[in-house]
C-alpha cells in the first residue's frame, strides 16, 4: 500500500483544518479591506497614509509575524487564531490598493445619475459602487485567496495543524510522498477556491455576461 492510502484520514483532516484557517482569514481580509479601500477612495489624503501602512505591514515576514502577534494580543502562538489574524493582517495589506482601485474604476456618471435619482450615499455605495467595483475587486480577492493558501502552511513551522503538517514531517522523516502530497493538495485547495471565487463574481455581475454576449454577437 503507498503512503497516501494508510494515512488517508490523517490527509483528510488536515486538509479540513487548512479551509479552516484559510477561508475565514481571506473573508475578513475582504471586509477589512474593503473598508479600507472605500477610505482611501474618499478621503485620498487619508487614503495615501492607509495604503502606505498596508503596504508596509505587507513587507513583514510571515514567521516573525506569528510570534508578534501573541505578544501583542496574549494569545497562544500556537493557537489556530494567531495564524488566520496574521493571514488577514497579509490579506487585508494584500487587497486594499485594489479596493481603491476598484472604487476609482467606477463611472462617474453613474454615481452622479444615480444621486439625481435621489440614492443616499449609503445607496450609492451598496447599489452601485460596491457592485460596478466587483470585477476589480474579485481579481484582488484571488490573489488574496491564493496567497493566503499557500501562507496557512507556514503555521505548521510553530506547530499549528494544516497541510504544512505533511511537508515539515515529510522533510523531517525523509518520506517524498508524503511531501508530493502536501506540495499537490495545497495547489489544489488553491485552484479549487480560485474558481469558486470566479464563479462567484461572475454570479453578482450577470451584466458582464450580458456585455460578452452582445460583444460575440456583434463580432
Amino acid at each position: 500500500m503507498t503512503w497516501l492510502e494508510l494515512n488517508r484520514d490523517q490527509v483528510v483532516e488536515l486538509l479540513w483544518q487548512h479551509l479552516l484557517l484559510a477561508v475565514p482569514a481571506v473573508l475578513i481580509s475582504v471586509v477589512v479591506a474593503v473598508v479600507l479601500g472605500r477610505v482611501a477612495y474618499r478621503w485620498p489624503r487619508a487614503g495615501t497614509v492607509v495604503l502606505g501602512f498596508a503596504s508596509l505591514l505587507y513587507s513583514v515576514p510571515a514567521l516573525p509575524l506569528l510570534i508578534v502577534i501573541p505578544v501583542l494580543l496574549s494569545i497562544p502562538l500556537r493557537s489556530e487564531t494567531n495564524l488566520v489574524i496574521a493571514l488577514a493582517v497579509y490579506g487585508t495589506a494584500l487587497l486594499a490598493g485594489t479596493a481603491a482601485d476598484a472604487f476609482r474604476s467606477v463611472d462617474t456618471r453613474v454615481r452622479e445619475a444615480a444621486e439625481a435619482m435621489g440614492y443616499s450615499p449609503r445607496g450609492i455605495f451598496w447599489r452601485v459602487d460596491l457592485p460596478l467595483s466587483l470585477p476589480v475587486l474579485v481579481s484582488g480577492i484571488r490573489v488574496v485567496t491564493v496567497s493566503s493558501v499557500s501562507l496557512v502552511t507556514i503555521g505548521a513551522l510553530v506547530g499549528i495543524s494544516s497541510l504544512g503538517s505533511l511537508l515539515t514531517d515529510g522533510f523531517q522523516r525523509d518520506i517524498r510522498e508524503e511531501v508530493l502530497t502536501g506540495v499537490v493538495l495545497t495547489m489544489v485547495l488553491a485552484v479549487v477556491l480560485d474558481l469558486l471565487v470566479v464563479t462567484a463574481g461572475a454570479l453578482l455581475t450577470p451584466w458582464q455576461r450580458s456585455a460578452r454576449t452582445r460583444t460575440k454577437a456583434a463580432a
